[in-house]
């Protein structure tokens, strides 16, 4: 009788952990959606347009820039960034070509990290971005970049 009861409770055990892991699994594919959209409809694009509108929805106020362009450190605010970007040619309008790519998104809990590269002009960079669900929205907390050779 005793495994029975024992035999019982594993198989109810083991069968919750299951549907437990079934469901963080379905919502960590889900948050790497909503976290591409962001990165592809809004950062990519607005990079690449010169459209600081886009850029604005895919940052949370606040947001600080770091790293180094050819060895040179790089720290700005968000508001310093928009600004740059807002006053240089955007890559669409030089008719250069621009590529972004996703390399990978890592989600734990409501924090994440993408990393991506970015190609235009004569720069190859490798952004890391750290995301923050916040109000049920994915945003760009910081980010960290560096321009490597390719």
């Amino acid at each position: 009788m005793k495994t029975y009861f024992l035999t019982a409770f594993m198989l109810c055990f083991i069968q919750g952990i299951k549907a437990q892991n079934n469901n963080t699994m379905r919502t960590n594919e889900q948050d790497i959606v909503a976290i591409t959209v962001v990165i592809e409809n809004y950062y990519l694009k607005g990079i690449y347009e010169g459209d600081i509108s886009l850029l604005k929805e895919s940052f949370n106020e606040g947001t600080l820039l770091f790293g180094d362009v050819k060895g040179v450190p790089y720290a700005k605010t968000l508001d310093q960034y928009l600004d740059g970007v807002q006053n240089r040619q955007s890559p669409k309008d030089s008719g250069k070509p621009f590529k972004g790519k996703i390399i990978a998104i890592k989600v734990v809990n409501s924090i994440a990290i993408a990393d991506i590269t970015v190609e235009m002009y004569d720069f190859h960079y490798q952004d890391l971005l750290s995301f923050h669900k916040i109000n049920g929205k994915w945003v760009i907390v910081n980010k960290m970049l560096t321009d490597i050779k390719p």
